[in-house]
């Protein structure tokens, strides 16, 4: 993912690392999923992740794999199970601290360099809370925009939300149908 380039929040760290993938592998460098990392929250802005490898990035996509399987199964693999809980154990989530500025508020920021496992920790654990909370669960939708396959958190009034962003997927179904009632009146 370039700087600059807007993030799809799907409402949930688990969902977005699964939006990673579409409508292009976003985290195929370090550089990238040290980006990916800043910018949906997991470590506070300005945190070096100057660790991050392409071991780090094999492992963030292997999770982001056995997620995907798991939220989309109607029946949890056994394996992709397995993979979700041990991510989530193997380390404990970094740590943040408050630090005092010269002349200005309270800044946050990591006690210590994270490691991908603690980073992955996090991850899991928000996949498992998703996972394991019916009323979360039960909110989760596909996009109905064509060929979009992104997965979000429907927090809508109502729960009627039906594209994972308005301004992309939603934009084009409205002029796609407006295209359709003009050739419609034209024949």
């Amino acid at each position: 993912m370039a700087l600059g380039t807007p993030r799809f929040d799907a409402g949930r760290s688990c969902l977005d690392l699964l939006a990673t993938a579409h409508p292009e592998e976003r985290i195929g460098t370090a550089g990238e999923l040290a980006g990916w990392v800043v910018a949906v929250g997991l470590v506070p802005a300005g945190t070096s992740l100057g660790q991050a490898d392409g071991v780090w990035v094999a492992r963030f996509l292997e999770l982001r794999w056995h997620t995907e399987r798991l939220i989309r199964a109607a029946r949890a693999p056994a394996d992709s199970l397995d993979h979700v809980n041990r991510a989530a154990r193997a380390a404990a989530p970094p740590a943040v601290r408050a630090v005092a500025q010269q002349a200005g508020p309270l800044t946050r920021e990591l006690a210590e360099v994270p490691t991908a496992s603690a980073l992955l920790s996090l991850l899991a654990r928000d996949a498992i809370d998703l996972l394991t909370d019916p009323l979360a669960r039960a909110a989760v939708r596909e996009c109905e925009g064509e060929g979009c396959p992104l997965l979000y958190l429907d927090t809508s009034r109502g729960r009627r939300r039906r594209w994972c962003s308005s301004e992309v997927c939603g934009n084009r179904e409205r002029v796609a149908r407006h295209r359709r009632r003009v050739a419609l009146a034209r024949s």
